[in-house]
């Protein structure tokens, strides 16, 4: 395996403790006594002992080596050295105040660039259904690099899997006992580190690694950093009085271990309420995190997670303006606050004739026929091919609903439909969500400056107000509460594309589809797991070669005859021609199909099926460009009608060139610019007059046109 290989660990069956180090020899948990052993029926000889429970690690340390002892890898390893952004944006975690904060506080280890920094993802998933009411829950433990560039930061050769803790249930604040083996590994690779030879300056060298960062959705946020999410007592409502009350201020890292140093840990079987909680904290454990020597100096410990919080808003305001049945927050008891809390009496809830109340129809929710109709414009809807999933399948046109959305769709929606879908609501809804829309655009592009995160994180308060004024109270929440902090965490940490959970939930994806037994999940992921990571970070994959000396062989006289005047060789098809001219692509196709031929090279299969004509609603024609001209710059839209790729005499160079047919760029004429929110609207039966259809294919940008939601 390499020096790759995976660790069995026993453990308590209710998640007490790990049968791990002082620990190994024991029998029965030293905290509820539960038996470490299935009991079995005595046996003449000897048999081998089954743990009720057991968990998998894999060491990173051998990983890390294979990574410095590739000639692909080691070289890339140094990068955040030598790319250091200068002007002032931030692309990459190396250009956030949390980066360059541990490197002012640790030199020793910024003095050596091959040194590691990690982040660490958690969650739980189900690796298949089952029809219990209690499903089987795995909580894998991932760390990914971030000292490799943009390219190759967050893909799946550099994510590696650590833990696997075992279900069947959410482990919730016993995740620490089964974090036990990273933390030490994590300990010893920050105070010895390990000897590794790196190859592309072929030299021995001691690599030590520091963890920046977790994340998590928001429950695992709070189960990781010991200050639970869920608030037990919830603020009142202020009404008819103005707050000029500051924020809180933001601890310092000595601030917060001055609050936890004295709380105990879980792994000491600490499970009691503190006091205070709930009142004057939400503390509920010190985290296993702080036993880690640098862990108060990392200026962003725990991050919030951008996928999810961006598509639980999305989904409470397209519930809310969809008016879905028992999935919108504006429901009866929310009407009911608005007489306590609010002054908005026409959308408080009327007496009925047969009893019961009855709820106006709010101005910021969608008629039936409406919703009918955006749902008819999204099925028709053609976007680029790769953009999105097919958002087709989730529409359903009969009852005027969304169904079956992911996390991806909701980003597609909140970031670039939704100033589109609901532009027939009045200014007053309309404006805050396309301002919503437009701050998580801005915060998730992939370059971030630091006077557009300042200028986030001021007009996302005005959103909240905005929004506060137009829904019911009941449909704010912590989760609608979390985007004010997301463009300070920005400015730490760097883009949300290395701190957000896509590239591990796809990752997770890997792992459901890696499980083949289901009595044993955890082991058949393992299994699959050290297959894969003895093939991506072998160090020694050569081509197969002939063993032995190559030898010359010369027919005889008699060998050559009988080759020649083979039957197999001097048979021919008379129709051959034939069928080449006309029906060799049929026959080809029912030949290789038929098991019975011996067809399985996958690369003859796939001929034999033909090309790729499913029919995708997509399309990849529309190009952006910016273009110069005697008034001025415009912004050239337009559609691709011909590619041409010039080669030149002699030369190994080509070049790309698109021929287009542009639409008009005159402002007010051909196309309208909203001046506040920058939407551009093309009238695409106006076209350019002049002659300048070509472009080079480097200088554009795709793009998509998204006719008008006429509802």
């Amino acid at each position: 395996m390499l020096g790759l290989k995976s660790e069995k660990i026993d453990c308590c069956a209710k998640g007490c403790m790990l049968y791990y180090k002082d620990n190994s020899a024991d029998i029965e948990c030293r905290f509820c006594h539960e038996p470490r052993y299935v009991p079995r029926k005595p046996r003449i000889g000897n048999h081998k002992d089954i743990p009720i429970k057991r968990m998998f690690y894999m060491s990173i340390t051998p990983r890390l080596k294979r990574l410095y002892a590739s000639t692909e890898t080691a070289a890339q390893m140094r990068w955040h050295q030598h790319n250091i952004s200068s002007s002032g944006s931030l692309r990459h975690p190396s250009d956030g105040e949390a980066w360059n904060h541990f490197d002012a506080k640790y030199p020793n280890f910024v003095n050596e660039p091959r040194n590691v920094r990690f982040g660490l993802c958690s969650d739980g998933f189900t690796p298949y259904i089952q029809a219990s009411s209690t499903p089987y829950s795995c909580w894998p433990i991932v760390v990914t690099l971030y000292n490799l560039p943009p390219e190759m930061c967050m893909t799946k050769p550099f994510m590696f899997l650590t833990c696997l803790i075992p279900g069947p249930s959410n482990p919730k604040a016993n995740i620490d006992v089964y974090l036990q083996p990273l933390i030490d590994e994590l300990k010893q690779l920050w105070s010895e580190g390990a000897l590794t030879y790196e190859i592309s300056m072929k030299q021995n060298f001691v690599t030590r690694a520091t963890l920046m960062w977790t994340i998590n959705d928001f429950p695992t946020y709070g189960v990781l950093s010991g200050w639970s999410t869920q608030e037990e007592v919830k603020k009142g409502f202020t009404k008819n009085r103005v707050v000029k009350d500051e924020p809180p201020p933001i601890l310092t890292g000595e601030e917060v271990w001055g609050w936890v140093h004295n709380i105990p840990r879980v792994i000491d079987n600490a499970h009691s309420k503190l006091s205070g909680y709930g009142v004057s904290h939400n503390w509920t454990k010190r985290s296993i995190f702080w036993d880690l020597p640098y862990w108060k100096d990392n200026l962003l410990r725990h991050n919030l997670d951008v996928m999810h919080i961006e598509k639980n808003f999305f989904d409470n305001v397209f519930n809310a303006v969809m008016n879905v049945k028992n999935k919108t927050k504006d429901n009866e008891k929310a009407r009911m606050d608005l007489a306590i809390i609010c002054q908005r009496s026409d959308l408080e809830l009327v007496p009925h004739n047969n009893g019961k109340m009855k709820k106006p129809k709010a101005n910021y929710c969608l008629t039936s026929s409406e919703a009918n109709k955006f749902c008819k414009w999204i099925k028709e809807l053609k976007m680029s091919d790769g953009y999105a999933s097919n958002l087709a399948r989730c529409a359903d046109v009969n009852r005027g609903q969304m169904n079956g959305m992911k996390s991806h769709d909701c980003h597609v929606f909140m970031e670039c439909l939704l100033p589109f879908l609901f532009s027939s609501l009045p200014d007053h809804v309309w404006k805050p969500l396309t301002e919503l829309s437009q701050f998580f655009k801005g915060l998730c592009s992939n370059t971030l400056r630091h006077d557009e995160l300042v200028k986030l994180g001021e007009n996302i308060p005005f959103i909240m107000c905005k929004l506060e004024r137009t829904f019911p109270p009941g449909f704010f929440d912590s989760m609608e509460h979390l985007p004010i902090h997301l463009p300070y965490e920005a400015k730490l940490g760097g883009p949300v594309q290395y701190r957000w959970m896509y590239p591990f939930e796809r990752m997770m994806g890997d792992f459901k589809r890696t499980v083949k037994n289901k009595a044993r999940v955890e082991g058949s992921i393992c299994a699959k797991l050290n297959d894969a990571v003895t093939t991506t970070l072998s160090i020694s994959n050569q081509l197969g070669r002939p063993s032995g000396k190559a030898q010359t062989h010369w027919l005889s006289d008699a060998e050559r005859s009988a080759f020649l005047h083979s039957n197999s060789i001097l048979e021919e098809d008379p129709i051959s021609q034939t069928r080449i001219h006309g029906e060799f692509p049929e026959w080809f196709r029912a030949y290789a199909i038929d098991k019975e031929n011996g067809v399985t090279d996958p690369n003859l299969l796939s001929l034999a099926w033909g090309p790729n004509s499913m029919g995708k609603k997509t399309i990849n024609s529309g190009v952006y460009v910016k273009g110069v001209t005697g008034g001025g710059e415009d912004d050239f839209y337009g559609v691709i009608q011909h590619i041409f790729e010039l080669e030149y005499y002699k030369l190994p160079h080509k070049v790309a060139l698109f021929y287009c047919q542009w639409f008009d760029p005159r402002r007010n004429r051909g196309t309208k610019v909203h001046p506040q929110y920058d939407i551009v609207d093309i009238k695409m039966n106006r076209k350019y007059d002049l002659y300048d259809p070509f472009i080079i294919a480097q200088k554009s940008r795709q793009v998509y046109y998204v006719p008008d939601p006429e509802m």
